[in-house]
């Protein structure tokens, strides 16, 4: 996942900014269910009137630390923790779908570590500012998990399906930019988390059919927020917050080859949420509701002259806790 808890949570009652020799602690929290198929923009709803869907469940825990460097620079260093499940159809000889089987993941995701300037003084631009920052991600998580696979009349050992897979096993660059701008009592924000990773494929099968898509391939992700908060409660430090949000996997990454096994697409969602800050600790949710979702060609897909489909969610849940000292 590109997003990280460690990025400033602009909206909050308060200062975005960070002092000098100061500390920041973060916990983050995200589910989803998906279950939802589609080939391009198009919905496959016979997966889910004839119990063929696959269902992926993600918990993903993510802690982090900031400490600031300057009153304009920060450094973070984040560790996600992945619990996950994936839930596959068993069809019987007629190809009817009998029973289900379910594979798992828990492990630590990839970590990373993130360098954040704000651009222009904090002190002298305490109503708005634009903040860039760069980082590496680190292969912390495993990128080779295995689990029982149980068919019909046997069963099989092998790599759990990217989708739940903690870690992709090479080095990558993340890049990223938040800027907040206050208008009278609202804030409006917009933020961006690109991870280049410049690797091709890890080496790592798949198990899959198609010669093409027999290794899995190291994809870049994205993430992109635009989004409004005022607070409702000013005494009670809460705030409400809407929003939008896109994020994905693109077919072609800005660096390297596009090779072996991936799922491109994205979704884009409306977010609402809020925000609470109180006694020095900031707790922000949001619920972001899918409004469109398109799984694209990816390179093998374009070889072989073939659509994948891909599984999605209709909502997500995030939460965040933030203290300072």
């Amino acid at each position: 996942m590109v997003a990280r808890s460690s990025a400033p949570v602009i909206g909050a009652q308060g200062s975005p900014y960070l002092g000098k020799k100061h500390w920041q602690v973060d916990l983050g929290f995200r589910y989803q269910k998906s279950d939802r198929h589609f080939i391009g923009i198009q919905e496959q709803p016979q997966r889910l009137a004839e119990n063929s869907q696959v269902i992926n469940w993600i918990y993903l825990a993510d802690f982090s630390a900031t400490y600031g460097l300057t009153d304009r620079t920060t450094i973070s260093f984040s560790l996600p923790v992945l619990f996950a499940d994936r839930s596959l159809p068993i069809r019987d000889a007629n190809r009817q779908v009998v029973s289900r089987a379910t594979t798992h993941t828990r492990n630590i995701s990839d970590s990373s570590l993130m360098v954040r300037r704000w651009t222009f003084d904090p002190e002298a631009h305490p109503s708005q500012n634009l903040s860039f920052g760069i980082g590496v991600k680190f292969p912390t998580g495993k990128d080779d998990v295995t689990d029982t696979f149980r068919g019909l009349t046997s069963s099989t050992v092998r790599t759990v399906d990217q989708s739940i897979m903690p870690g992709d096993g090479k080095f990558g660059l993340v890049v990223d930019m938040s800027a907040f701008k206050r208008v009278w009592k609202t804030t409006l924000s917009a933020s961006a988390t690109y991870l280049v990773n410049p690797a091709n494929t890890n080496g790592v099968p798949t198990a899959r059919s198609r010669v093409s898509e027999s290794i899995f391939s190291v994809p870049d992700q994205y993430l992109m927020r635009v989004g409004a908060a005022m607070p409702v409660l000013p005494k009670y430090g809460l705030a409400l917050s809407l929003g939008g949000r896109m994020e994905g996997v693109p077919v072609h990454d800005l660096i390297g080859g596009s090779d072996g096994f991936r799922r491109p697409g994205y979704a884009i969602s409306i977010e609402p949420g809020l925000i609470l800050a109180l006694k020095g600790y900031v707790f922000n949710m949001s619920v972001p509701v899918a409004l469109k979702r398109n799984r694209l060609r990816s390179v093998p897909d374009i070889q072989d002259n073939t659509f994948g489909d891909a599984a999605f969610a209709d909502y997500l849940w995030t939460f965040g806790l933030s203290r300072r000292f």
